[in-house]
Protein backbone atom coordinates (compact mmCIF):
# COMPACT_ATOMS: atom_id res chain seq x y z
CA UNK A 1 0.00 0.00 0.00
CA UNK A 2 1.43 3.19 -1.13
CA UNK A 3 1.58 6.29 1.50
CA UNK A 4 2.71 9.90 1.27
CA UNK A 5 3.36 12.37 3.73
CA UNK A 6 3.42 15.79 3.51
CA UNK A 7 5.02 18.20 5.77
CA UNK A 8 2.75 21.33 5.42
CA UNK A 9 3.62 23.35 8.41
CA UNK A 10 4.16 27.18 8.20
CA UNK A 11 3.13 27.31 3.92
CA UNK A 12 0.79 30.16 3.31
CA UNK A 13 -2.45 29.69 1.13
CA UNK A 14 -2.59 27.97 -1.01
CA UNK A 15 0.56 25.51 -0.63
CA UNK A 16 -0.83 22.65 1.59
CA UNK A 17 -3.45 22.35 -1.10
CA UNK A 18 -1.47 22.54 -4.08
CA UNK A 19 0.67 19.94 -2.35
CA UNK A 20 -2.00 17.45 -1.99
CA UNK A 21 -3.01 18.55 -5.78
CA UNK A 22 0.42 17.60 -6.93
CA UNK A 23 0.70 14.46 -5.09
CA UNK A 24 -2.51 13.37 -6.03
CA UNK A 25 -2.17 14.01 -10.05
CA UNK A 26 1.52 12.28 -9.83
CA UNK A 27 0.88 9.49 -7.62
CA UNK A 28 -2.10 9.12 -6.47
CA UNK A 29 -1.42 7.29 -3.48
CA UNK A 30 -3.69 5.47 -1.26
CA UNK A 31 -3.25 7.09 1.95
CA UNK A 32 -2.06 10.58 2.42
CA UNK A 33 -1.05 11.96 5.72
CA UNK A 34 -0.66 15.83 5.62
CA UNK A 35 0.47 17.66 8.50
CA UNK A 36 -1.12 21.12 8.97
CA UNK A 37 -0.45 24.25 11.72
CA UNK A 38 -3.99 25.53 11.02
CA UNK A 39 -7.50 25.32 10.83
CA UNK A 40 -8.11 27.00 7.59
CA UNK A 41 -5.31 24.55 6.22
CA UNK A 42 -6.61 21.53 7.66
CA UNK A 43 -10.41 22.46 6.15
CA UNK A 44 -9.09 23.33 2.49
CA UNK A 45 -7.15 19.87 2.24
CA UNK A 46 -9.62 17.85 4.28
CA UNK A 47 -11.92 19.36 0.98
CA UNK A 48 -9.39 18.85 -1.61
CA UNK A 49 -8.90 15.18 -1.00
CA UNK A 50 -12.59 14.17 -0.42
CA UNK A 51 -13.18 15.63 -4.03
CA UNK A 52 -9.92 13.40 -4.98
CA UNK A 53 -11.75 10.57 -4.24
CA UNK A 54 -10.78 10.06 -0.80
CA UNK A 55 -12.39 9.29 2.63
CA UNK A 56 -10.83 11.86 4.75
CA UNK A 57 -10.28 12.13 8.63
CA UNK A 58 -8.56 14.60 10.79
CA UNK A 59 -7.39 15.40 14.47
CA UNK A 60 -5.28 17.34 16.38
CA UNK A 61 -2.05 16.77 17.42
CA UNK A 62 -0.91 19.54 19.57
CA UNK A 63 -0.86 22.72 18.15
CA UNK A 64 -0.87 21.34 14.76
CA UNK A 65 -3.40 18.67 13.26
CA UNK A 66 -2.95 15.31 10.71
CA UNK A 67 -5.26 15.14 7.94
CA UNK A 68 -5.72 11.22 6.65
CA UNK A 69 -6.55 10.51 3.36
CA UNK A 70 -7.48 6.74 2.27
CA UNK A 71 -8.39 6.50 -1.42
CA UNK A 72 -11.74 5.04 -2.02
CA UNK A 73 -11.98 1.78 -3.74
CA UNK A 74 -12.21 2.25 -7.28
CA UNK A 75 -11.78 5.81 -7.23
CA UNK A 76 -9.29 6.42 -9.97
CA UNK A 77 -10.79 9.74 -11.39
CA UNK A 78 -8.39 12.77 -11.91
CA UNK A 79 -9.10 15.14 -8.21
CA UNK A 80 -11.24 18.57 -9.69
CA UNK A 81 -11.20 22.04 -7.63
CA UNK A 82 -13.87 22.17 -5.39
CA UNK A 83 -14.76 25.49 -6.74
CA UNK A 84 -16.03 23.73 -9.98
CA UNK A 85 -19.84 24.11 -10.77
CA UNK A 86 -21.78 20.98 -11.29
CA UNK A 87 -22.69 22.19 -14.61
CA UNK A 88 -21.71 25.64 -16.06
CA UNK A 89 -24.85 26.83 -17.60
CA UNK A 90 -27.73 27.20 -15.32
CA UNK A 91 -31.33 25.69 -16.30
CA UNK A 92 -32.24 28.60 -17.74
CA UNK A 93 -29.71 28.73 -20.14
CA UNK A 94 -27.67 31.86 -18.61
CA UNK A 95 -24.27 31.41 -17.31
CA UNK A 96 -22.59 31.47 -14.12
CA UNK A 97 -21.57 35.33 -12.63
CA UNK A 98 -19.25 34.95 -10.03
CA UNK A 99 -19.31 38.11 -7.34
CA UNK A 100 -15.78 39.00 -5.39
CA UNK A 101 -16.23 41.12 -2.75
CA UNK A 102 -12.80 42.51 -0.48
CA UNK A 103 -14.47 45.01 2.20
CA UNK A 104 -17.65 45.20 4.04
CA UNK A 105 -18.22 48.24 2.84
CA UNK A 106 -19.08 49.97 -1.10
CA UNK A 107 -16.69 52.68 -2.19
CA UNK A 108 -14.73 55.22 -0.46
CA UNK A 109 -15.61 58.65 1.54
CA UNK A 110 -18.02 57.81 4.12
CA UNK A 111 -18.04 54.03 6.34
CA UNK A 112 -21.87 54.78 7.71
CA UNK A 113 -22.64 55.35 3.58
CA UNK A 114 -20.25 52.67 2.52
CA UNK A 115 -22.31 49.86 4.93
CA UNK A 116 -25.10 50.62 3.60
CA UNK A 117 -24.52 50.52 0.30
CA UNK A 118 -23.14 47.28 0.81
CA UNK A 119 -26.22 45.83 2.35
CA UNK A 120 -28.58 46.51 -0.38
CA UNK A 121 -25.90 45.85 -2.58
CA UNK A 122 -26.13 42.42 -1.15
CA UNK A 123 -30.08 42.61 -0.94
CA UNK A 124 -30.69 43.36 -4.35
CA UNK A 125 -27.84 40.91 -6.06
CA UNK A 126 -30.83 37.47 -6.00
CA UNK A 127 -32.21 39.69 -8.49
CA UNK A 128 -29.65 38.48 -11.28
CA UNK A 129 -31.59 34.62 -10.53
CA UNK A 130 -30.20 31.69 -11.55
CA UNK A 131 -26.90 33.19 -12.90
CA UNK A 132 -25.86 33.90 -9.18
CA UNK A 133 -23.24 31.35 -8.75
CA UNK A 134 -20.88 31.87 -5.87
CA UNK A 135 -20.33 35.15 -3.51
CA UNK A 136 -16.25 35.20 -2.73
CA UNK A 137 -15.46 37.05 0.14
CA UNK A 138 -11.37 38.33 0.89
CA UNK A 139 -9.78 40.41 3.22
CA UNK A 140 -12.16 42.67 5.14
CA UNK A 141 -15.22 41.07 3.50
CA UNK A 142 -14.80 38.29 5.56
CA UNK A 143 -16.53 40.49 8.35
CA UNK A 144 -20.00 40.44 6.09
CA UNK A 145 -19.85 36.71 7.06
CA UNK A 146 -19.45 36.55 11.05
CA UNK A 147 -21.61 36.46 14.07
CA UNK A 148 -23.04 40.16 14.53
CA UNK A 149 -23.02 40.67 10.71
CA UNK A 150 -25.94 42.77 9.74
CA UNK A 151 -25.49 41.08 6.19
CA UNK A 152 -25.41 38.00 7.65
CA UNK A 153 -29.04 37.39 7.23
CA UNK A 154 -28.79 37.75 3.64
CA UNK A 155 -25.91 35.79 2.95
CA UNK A 156 -27.42 33.17 4.74
CA UNK A 157 -30.76 33.31 2.68
CA UNK A 158 -28.50 33.27 -0.47
CA UNK A 159 -26.63 30.29 0.81
CA UNK A 160 -29.74 28.34 1.00
CA UNK A 161 -31.30 29.37 -2.23
CA UNK A 162 -28.19 27.60 -3.64
CA UNK A 163 -26.06 30.28 -4.15
CA UNK A 164 -21.97 28.87 -3.56
CA UNK A 165 -20.58 31.33 -0.53
CA UNK A 166 -16.60 31.46 0.11
CA UNK A 167 -14.68 32.76 2.68
CA UNK A 168 -11.42 33.54 2.51
CA UNK A 169 -10.00 31.38 5.54
CA UNK A 170 -6.52 33.45 5.64
CA UNK A 171 -8.37 36.15 5.71
CA UNK A 172 -10.69 34.84 8.93
CA UNK A 173 -7.60 33.74 10.35
CA UNK A 174 -5.57 37.01 10.37
CA UNK A 175 -8.73 39.38 11.48
CA UNK A 176 -8.92 36.47 14.67
CA UNK A 177 -12.50 35.71 14.14
CA UNK A 178 -12.31 32.15 12.39
CA UNK A 179 -14.34 30.91 15.05
CA UNK A 180 -17.48 33.10 14.60
CA UNK A 181 -17.53 32.65 10.65
CA UNK A 182 -21.52 31.48 10.59
CA UNK A 183 -21.71 31.14 6.65
CA UNK A 184 -20.15 29.90 3.86
CA UNK A 185 -17.59 27.36 3.05
CA UNK A 186 -13.82 28.49 4.45
CA UNK A 187 -11.63 28.79 1.22
CA UNK A 188 -8.40 29.14 -0.35
CA UNK A 189 -6.44 31.28 -3.04
CA UNK A 190 -6.55 28.14 -5.12
CA UNK A 191 -10.36 27.79 -4.73
CA UNK A 192 -10.44 31.97 -5.38
CA UNK A 193 -8.38 31.47 -8.66
CA UNK A 194 -10.32 28.45 -9.94
CA UNK A 195 -13.74 30.13 -9.29
CA UNK A 196 -12.58 33.17 -11.10
CA UNK A 197 -11.75 31.43 -14.30
CA UNK A 198 -14.86 29.62 -14.50
CA UNK A 199 -16.93 32.05 -14.09
CA UNK A 200 -18.36 33.74 -17.26
CA UNK A 201 -18.91 37.27 -15.84
CA UNK A 202 -17.14 38.11 -12.76
CA UNK A 203 -18.39 41.37 -10.26
CA UNK A 204 -15.35 42.83 -8.28
CA UNK A 205 -16.89 45.05 -5.31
Amino acid sequence: MSEVTLQCQGLPCPQPVLQCKRTVEESAPETIVVHVDNDPARENTSRYLTSAGYTVTSAPDGNEFVVTAQKKQGANKPAQSPAAPVQNASSTGEYPVCVFITADEMGTGDSELGQKLMLNFLATLPELGEKLWRIILVNGAVHLAVEGSPALEQLQKMESDGVSILVCGTCLEFFGILSQKRVGETTNMLDVVTSLELADKVIRI
